[in-house]
C-alpha cells in the first residue's frame, strides 16, 4: 500500500501523463505554479522511489523516471482511506451528505444513475452466473 502527500500526488499524475521525465522535466514542469527547486523534485523523488510508487532507470544523461503503480489502484486506494476515515466506510452516508449539501450536479446525478446501473446489471450476472454453477448435471440443485 502506498500513501501519497499531496505534492506526491502531483508529480504522480505528470507521470502518469508522460511518462518517462527527467528530474530536471519535472522541475521545469512545477517551478513557475509551484515554485518546487530541484532539489525539493530530488527529495520527492527519492521519498515516492522509497515508497515504491514511482522507479528509474538510467537515461543518456539523466534518470528518467516512470510510476511504479497504476492511477486506479492509488485512486481506489485513496478514496477507500477517505471514506473509511470521513465517513466510517459508508458510501451512502458520503453521497447523502453531498446530495444535502447541493455538490452534485445534474450531469454527476446522471452520471451516478449510470454507474449503479452497470453495477446492478454486473451483480445480476454474477448471481445468476453462480446459480448456473450450483445445479447439478441434471439441473436440480446440488
Amino acid at each position: 500500500m502506498v500513501r501519497l502527500s499531496e505534492a506526491e500526488w502531483k508529480v504522480m499524475s505528470v507521470l502518469w501523463e508522460n511518462a518517462p521525465q527527467t528530474m530536471m522535466q519535472l522541475t521545469r514542469c512545477f517551478q513557475e505554479t509551484t515554485g518546487w527547486t530541484k532539489h525539493t523534485v530530488m527529495t520527492f523523488l527519492r521519498r515516492m522511489e522509497d515508497k515504491g510508487a514511482v522507479y528509474y532507470e538510467a537515461g543518456a544523461r539523466a534518470k528518467l523516471y516512470y510510476p511504479k503503480i497504476e492511477r486506479q489502484e492509488a485512486a481506489l486506494q485513496e478514496t477507500e482511506e477517505f471514506l473509511e476515515r470521513v465517513f466510517d466506510g459508508r458510501m451512502g452516508l458520503m453521497l447523502n451528505t453531498m446530495v444535502e449539501q447541493k455538490a452534485l450536479s445534474g450531469t454527476e446525478i446522471a452520471e451516478l444513475y449510470e454507474i449503479l446501473r452497470r453495477a446492478e446489471e454486473r451483480c445480476g450476472n454474477e448471481e445468476r452466473e453462480a446459480g448456473r454453477t450450483a445445479e447439478g448435471k441434471d439441473g436440480g440443485a446440488l
